[in-house]
C-alpha cells in the first residue's frame, strides 16, 4: 500500500512574497509612528518632556558638595569689589524683555524676580555684594499679574545646553571659601549666586527653589531669594542691631526648575544642603526704623518678610503633663519694640514673630472686649479649626473644649462676663464633604456646597469679617498651576457674587483677608503639598483675589511658620496647631511645640481689633 504524503501547497510567487514583506512593514512602521506620537504628546502635557518623565525614574545619585575653583569665579570676572549702592526705584523689567537675555554674561541681569515675584531693577549689580547705605527693613511684594508670569516663566523653553542642564551646586563669590563672615548689622546685604551645573558650568535657566535659613541664638528668619530667571539669583541678609553675634547661613536645593509644582512631586524632590556659612553680625552705626505696632493699614501687605526674636530662656524647662511647655512665668513681659504684652503666655520659652509691624498678644480681657457681638467667618482647611481651638483653650478662656468641628456655627460667650459673645462660623473647604480630604477649590463645583456658604450671607446679619485660606488640599487636587489658577478665578467670582447679592441688600460688605497656607514641614516638603507649590499657591490665590477687588490685607503664616519648617518640632508636617499633648511625636520627642500656630492665634486678633 503507498504512504501517504502530506499535500504541500505551491510556493507563492517571489514577487508576491516580497510584496507581502513590504504592506507588513509598512502597516508596523505606520503603528509605531501613531503610537510614539500618542506617547509624545501625552507626556508633553503641562510641560513634562519625555526627558524628564525618564530621568524621575532613574536611580537617584547623590553627588557631593562640589568645590568651585578660583578660575571659575577669574572666567566670569567676579573679584572682590568695593560695596556699592542698590537703586530699587527704576521702571521694573519684566522677563522675556529683550534685556532679560538668556546667555550667561559677566555681570547678571537687570530683571530681578524673586520667588514671590516682585520685579524690581538693580542699578550697577555687583556679583559680590550689593550693600544698600539707605538703612531700612528689608522687603518685597507680589508683582503685577503674578499669575500670568509665573505660568510664562514656568513653561520657558529650552534648546541651549545651559538651560537644558540640571542644577547640582551653586556658586556665591561674596561668601565662598571663607571661614567667617563679617557683615555689619542693620544694613541689607544682598549676595549674587549663580547655579551650576555637574560639570560646574553655569545655568541660564530659573526656576529652582532654594530654602533658606539665617538662624543664631536669639533669632531666626528666611533670608529673601530672588530669581533672575536666567540662572542667576540673590539672597539678603539682615539682623537688627540689637543682635548681633554668630549666625549660620543655611542654603537646601529643594526642588530644580519648578518641578516643586509637578503632580508628583516627590519624584524630583533633591532636598541637599549645598551651603553652612558661619556668619558674624557686627554692630555698627546703623539704626533701623523701630517697629510700630500692627495698625490695619499694615496687613495690606502681600508677602511678609519677618522673623522669630528671642527674649527669654528657661533652660530646664520641661513638658508638663497635659503636654504644655510653660517655661516662663505668665507674666514675662515683652520687649519693646518687639511686642506688646505677656510673652509668658505664648508659651514659646521666649520666641515671638515680628515682621513690618510687631505684634500685641492678648489676654482675655482685651481680646473678649474685642471680639463681642463680633461674627467671624473661616472658610478654608484644618488649620484654621487648629487656630480657632487655640484662640478659645489660650486667649478666651474655654480649655474645657478639646476640639472644634471642620463644620460649625456656634456662639461662645465670655466666662466670666455672659454679656460678651462672639459668633463664629468655620466651613471646611477641603471637601465639599467635610468627611473628605483632597479637592480644595473645586469643592466650590458642588451645588449643594456653593448653598451651603450662600445660605450664611443671606440673613439679615452678615459676617463682619472672612478669613479665607486654601492650598494643602489643592496641592494634591490639581495636576498643574494652570488648574489651580482657573480654579482661583472661579473662586473669586463666586465670592464676588456673594459680596454683591449683600451690596444689593444694603448690608456692610465683609472685610475679607486671605490666611496664607503654612510652609509644610519635615517629611512633607516633598509631598504634593511642598513649600514650592504653597508659595506658588498662595501668590495665584491673593493674585486672583486681589484682581477681584475682594481682598482687604493679608496674614502671611507663610512666612511665619517657614523657620521652624526644616524638621517636624513645631508641626505634623500640615499642621502648626495641633492641641498640647504628652506623647511621643512624630518627630520620635515627647510632646511637640505648638506657640507658632498660637501666635498665629495673636496675629489675627491684631488684625480683628486694628483700627
Amino acid at each position: 500500500m503507498m504512504e501517504k504524503k502530506p499535500i504541500l501547497s505551491p510556493p507563492p510567487p517571489q514577487h508576491q512574497s516580497s510584496w507581502l514583506f513590504y504592506i507588513v512593514q509598512w502597516r508596523l512602521a505606520v503603528l509605531t509612528t501613531f503610537v510614539f506620537l500618542g506617547m509624545l504628546v501625552v507626556w508633553r502635557i503641562d510641560d513634562c518632556k519625555v526627558r524628564c518623565f525618564v530621568d524621575a525614574w532613574r536611580p537617584k545619585q547623590d553627588f557631593a558638595p562640589m568645590s568651585v575653583p578660583p578660575k571659575q569665579i577669574d572666567r566670569w570676572g567676579w573679584s572682590p569689589p568695593d560695596l556699592i549702592v542698590i537703586h530699587q526705584n527704576e521702571t521694573p523689567i519684566y522677563p522675556g524683555s529683550p534685556s532679560n537675555a538668556t546667555q550667561v554674561s559677566v555681570s547678571l541681569p537687570s530683571a530681578a524676580v524673586n520667588l514671590t515675584g516682585d520685579f524690581s531693577v538693580l542699578g550697577s549689580p555687583n556679583p559680590q555684594n550689593w550693600t544698600s547705605d539707605e538703612v531700612s527693613w528689608v522687603s518685597t511684594q507680589l508683582g503685577p499679574d503674578f499669575s500670568l508670569n509665573l505660568l510664562a516663566r514656568w513653561l520657558a523653553p529650552g534648546g541651549e545646553p545651559c538651560r537644558e542642564s540640571k542644577t547640582e551646586q551653586i556658586t556665591i563669590p561674596g561668601l565662598d571659601g571663607q571661614e567667617l563672615i563679617e557683615l555689619s548689622a542693620g544694613k541689607v546685604h544682598e549676595f549674587p549666586f549663580m547655579a551650576l551645573d555637574s560639570s560646574g558650568n553655569p545655568r541660564c535657566l530659573g526656576g529652582d527653589y532654594y530654602e533658606a535659613d539665617l538662624s543664631g541664638e536669639s533669632w531666626k528668619s528666611r533670608p529673601l531669594v530672588k530669581d533672575f530667571g536666567n540662572g542667576s539669583y540673590s539672597i539678603s541678609l539682615q539682623v537688627h542691631p540689637d543682635f548681633t553675634g554668630d549666625y549660620n547661613l543655611t542654603i537646601i536645593l529643594l526642588y530644580r526648575h519648578f518641578e516643586g509644582l509637578k503632580f508628583s512631586p516627590p519624584r524630583f524632590v533633591i532636598d541637599r544642603q549645598l551651603r553652612s556659612i558661619r556668619i558674624r553680625f557686627q554692630r555698627s552705626q546703623a539704626v533701623l526704623p523701630e517697629l510700630h505696632y500692627c495698625k490695619s493699614s499694615d496687613f495690606s501687605r502681600d508677602v511678609w518678610v519677618g522673623r522669630w526674636t528671642r527674649h527669654g530662656k528657661n533652660e530646664d524647662c520641661n513638658i508638663g503633663h497635659d503636654g504644655r511647655y510653660r517655661c516662663l512665668a505668665p507674666d514675662f513681659p515683652c520687649q519693646v519694640p518687639w511686642c506688646n504684652g505677656s510673652l509668658g503666655a505664648l508659651e514659646s520659652n521666649g520666641w515671638v514673630y515680628s515682621a513690618h509691624c510687631s505684634f500685641r498678644l492678648f489676654s482675655s480681657d482685651p481680646a473678649w472686649n474685642c471680639l463681642k457681638n463680633r461674627w467671624i467667618f473661616f472658610w478654608g482647611d484644618s488649620n484654621h479649626v487648629d487656630t480657632i481651638r487655640n484662640i478659645l483653650n489660650f486667649i478666651l478662656g474655654h480649655p474645657e473644649i478639646p476640639a472644634v468641628p471642620r463644620r460649625f456655627d456656634l456662639n461662645f460667650t465670655n466666662p466670666h462676663d455672659p454679656s460678651q459673645s462672639v459668633r463664629i462660623t468655620s466651613i471646611f473647604n477641603g471637601h465639599s464633604n467635610m468627611t473628605m480630604n483632597y479637592e480644595g477649590l473645586d469643592s466650590l463645583k458642588n451645588a449643594a456646597f456653593q448653598n451651603l456658604l450662600k445660605k450664611y450671607f443671606s440673613e439679615d446679619t452678615v459676617p463682619d469679617t472672612i478669613i479665607m485660606n486654601s492650598g494643602l488640599h489643592d496641592g494634591v487636587h490639581f495636576h498643574n498651576i494652570r488648574g489651580f489658577t482657573s480654579a482661583a478665578k472661579y473662586t473669586a467670582s463666586f465670592w464676588t457674587d456673594v459680596m454683591e447679592s449683600v451690596r444689593r441688600r444694603r448690608l456692610k460688605l465683609p472685610r475679607i483677608f486671605y490666611r496664607t497656607t503654612v510652609a509644610t514641614g519635615g517629611y512633607a516638603r516633598s509631598l504634593g503639598f511642598n513649600p514650592s507649590k504653597m508659595e506658588a499657591f498662595n501668590g495665584i490665590a491673593i493674585d486672583q483675589l486681589r484682581q477681584a477687588g475682594l481682598l482687604s490685607g493679608v496674614i502671611d503664616n507663610f512666612d511665619m511658620t517657614f523657620p521652624w519648617h526644616y524638621d517636624n518640632r513645631c508641626n505634623d508636617g500640615v499642621h502648626y496647631g495641633r492641641a498640647p499633648e504628652k506623647k511621643r511625636w512624630r518627630d520620635g520627642e515627647i510632646g511637640h511645640q505648638y506657640f507658632v500656630d498660637l501666635m498665629l492665634a495673636h496675629v489675627l486678633l491684631n488684625l480683628l481689633c486694628s483700627r
